[in-house]
């Protein structure tokens, strides 16, 4: 028989939860940094944190997704359910539920109906804080003297746009802002070139043209940016993009629409004939200035957010979680909200059941039937004393020694050494005697003296 020896020498490896979703983060952060993934909105939710909850799902499969909220302020639409986007972003490992999440940094609309819908967000979100409001449209100058583009230096618009400048007036001063008018990165470039002219104020107006093209095409000049630098600007600005039936976001904020990037130039031009010298040279540095301006930033950019890229993703786990509980305490408060709604609901029907003031209003009630009762019989017990009572004072009064001195008698009464003695007869007052005579009012004082016969 074959004997087997187990080798005991060889030691598990055992990770705590915390250490494995720890592994597992660092092997996803290392191969799916920066990707896209296309599919469809769906129970898309934004909490009070500002960050956008969702998932993007196929026929067959489906992923959560987060969008942070220093992120989501960046979008070129918010998310809505139903909508076909490609999101671009990272793959991240939420420890809290132990789930794969997609970390979205940009959301691109998928069809011609998604740019429209993102169309519609912005214009209306930009209407309601005040942009399109015809007040706060300026006029342009009669007879400006430097006029900024900010256009595709190689494109056939800015070549229209000088020659009309050339020929109907000579001599006015042009500084071109080159930026890309169409594609990523479209809608930084020509913001930054309208902010440029707002800061060095150099021009009297200011105009953003590019040529005709489908919706896609023309999408950097819906951007949300670029509708904030028009506004922001306190140089009259012309939007002069795409042909006379094309609309964007940046012809409602302008000061003044011009149908076409050649209308643009004409709006401004005067018939005054001059030369203008030094436009190449000046195109050229400018150019170059811009170039290295942007090298310098672009630079500078890049530092800035490596540093904070850790920080805010560090932040969006904490933010995430802070959500979850959040959740949970609303549910937590709702449910015992509503037991001790109904024990407060059978405690108050049982203090009903008892309370004190109906009991006090029916001994009340008893005891004003009682009051009214005794009442009625000390009347009745009164009434029948005063008629037995009538009779006998008539008797009484009738026997009564007032009576007969009423009538003249009088009472005589003689003074003893203890005590008051009727007089009945005249041996009972001897000559000499004090008497007291008692009449119907008052009484007398008298002596008894001798008979005045006998005084003979």
């Amino acid at each position: 028989m074959e004997q087997i020896t187990l080798d005991w020498s060889v030691q598990r490896r055992s990770y705590t939860v915390s250490e494995l979703t720890a592994e597992m983060r660092s092997v996803l952060s290392g191969e799916f940094t920066d990707i896209w993934v296309a599919g469809e909105i769906s129970g898309a939710k934004q909490p009070p944190s500002g960050h956008y909850y969702f998932t993007l799902k196929d026929e067959s499969a489906q992923i959560r997704c987060v969008c942070y909220k220093m992120t989501a302020r960046y979008l070129k639409f918010k998310p809505q359910d139903g909508v076909a986007v490609l999101a671009r972003g990272r793959i991240d490992l939420y420890d809290a539920r132990g789930e794969l999440q997609l970390v979205v940094e940009a959301l691109e609309p998928q069809g011609h109906g998604a740019l429209q819908l993102a169309f519609e967000q912005l214009k209306r979100k930009l209407a309601s804080e005040g942009l399109f409001e015809q007040a706060r449209k300026r006029p342009l100058p009669s007879l400006p003297e430097r006029i900024g583009i900010v256009t595709s230096p190689s494109g056939a618009v800015i070549r229209d746009m000088i020659h009309i400048l050339e020929r109907r007036c000579p001599g006015r001063h042009i500084r071109l802002y080159p930026a890309q008018v169409q594609g990523e990165g479209a809608a930084e470039q020509i913001a930054a070139g309208i902010e440029y002219f707002s800061e060095s104020g150099w021009p009297e107006v200011l105009i953003v043209a590019r040529g005709g093209g489908s919706l896609e095409d023309l999408w950097a000049f819906n951007e949300e940016r670029v509708a904030r630098a028009i506004a922001a600007s306190p140089i009259p600005v012309i939007s002069a993009v795409g042909h006379e039936t094309d609309f964007t976001i940046a012809d409602f904020v302008a000061d003044l629409r011009a149908p076409t990037p050649s209308a643009a130039a004409e709006l401004v031009a005067s018939t005054r004939q001059s030369l203008l010298d030094g436009l190449s040279g000046a195109e050229g540095r400018l150019r170059q200035a811009a170039r290295l301006t942007l090298a310098l930033r672009a630079r500078q950019l890049h530092r800035v957010e490596f540093d904070s890229a850790r920080l805010h993703r560090a932040l969006g786990r904490r933010m995430q979680r802070i959500d979850e509980l959040e959740y949970g305490l609303r549910d937590t408060i709702r449910i015992v909200l509503g037991l001790r709604a109904r024990e407060l609901d059978a405690v108050a029907k049982r203090l009903v059941q008892r309370d004190v003031r109906l009991q006090f209003a029916a001994s009340r009630r008893r005891l004003e039937a009682c009051d009214a009762a005794v009442n009625q019989a000390i009347r009745l017990t009164l009434s029948r004393a005063r008629g037995s009572l009538t009779p006998l004072t008539a008797h009484l009064t009738q026997l009564s020694p007032l009576k007969i001195l009423d009538r003249g008698y009088a009472i005589v009464e003689r003074d003893g050494p203890g005590d008051r003695k009727i007089v009945k007869s005249p041996a009972d007052a001897p000559v000499g005697s004090d008497v007291r005579v008692r009449l119907a009012a008052g009484e007398l004082a008298a002596r008894i003296l001798p008979d005045a016969n006998e005084r003979k």
